[in-house]
């Protein structure tokens, strides 16, 4: 049996731009729904809800039979919950606050098999089919997708360092926590912020690596596809049904 390919890793290197969406509500059943949506790819976050290991897996499951690529945001940089994510499936993952070149380095390594890497070793896990694929160990990391996340002032400044490190394959701004750590809590456009992320997807895209973005509706997003990202969030599945709802029942009231 072979591994399965990512289209997403493939898609980015070929510089072809890729519009998802947020999975914010931690259900395999709506995870579904939007998975025959259309999008490029779904991002399952663990970060920002109460999704937990098995609870992603199950996401994974629902979104295994359409051609959306899953992506998996972890809580924070740690190898030990990176090998367990690896494990389930997930092939594509967005690491948060990414800070310096070491911290990028921490997190391509976390997704690769020694001595390349420090991923620990297992046989028969869904990532393998069971064992099915074989020299999984070996060519794993051809499929992998490494996404990092800058959201701070500190990223920002070594930029350049982390776009540079070897095995990162897109790297994502974070407009909320990059306005928060500029003094702009709250603020996602904010007229002194906007410049520095247009210059900041320039310079990813100069070291050879897929710019990447979160939008907050359908026009920034197309902002961020005409400056040259290659990634972008154009929403959330919660956003999505609060703001349905929201217009469906303010139909109804005077």
């Amino acid at each position: 049996m072979e591994n399965p390919k990512n289209n997403l890793k493939r898609a980015l290197r070929e510089e072809r731009p890729q519009v998802g969406l947020w999975a914010t509500l931690s259900s395999n059943y709506t995870a579904e729904i939007v998975a025959g949506a259309g999008f490029d790819w779904i991002l399952i976050d663990t970060e920002h809800s109460p999704a937990d290991l098995e609870n992603v897996l199950r996401q994974l499951q629902a979104m295994a039979p359409y051609p959306t690529s899953p992506v998996v945001r972890l809580p924070w940089n740690d190898m030990v919950m990176m090998k367990r994510y690896l494990d389930i499936g997930a092939q594509s993952l967005l690491i948060p606050q990414v800070n310096t070149a070491k911290e990028a380095a921490d997190a391509v390594a976390a997704t690769r098999y020694p001595t390349t890497g420090v991923r620990g070793v297992a046989g028969s896990m869904r990532a393998t089919r069971f064992g099915r694929v074989k020299n999984y160990a070996k060519i794993a990391h051809e499929e992998i997708c490494v996404i990092v996340q800058v959201e701070s002032k500190e990223a920002l400044d070594n930029l350049d360092a982390i776009s540079a490190v070897d095995g990162v394959d897109c790297v994502f701004i974070g407009p909320a926590d990059l306005h928060a750590s500029l003094g702009y809590i709250g603020e996602r456009l904010h007229k002194d912020v906007v410049p520095l992320m247009e210059d900041a997807i320039r310079r990813i895209k100069k070291a050879g690596k897929a710019p990447g973005i979160l939008a907050d509706n359908e026009e920034t997003a197309k902002h961020w596809l005409k400056q040259g990202a290659l990634f972008v969030g154009a929403g959330s599945d919660a956003s999505l049904l609060a703001r349905g709802a929201d217009a469906l029942a303010a139909k109804f009231k005077s």
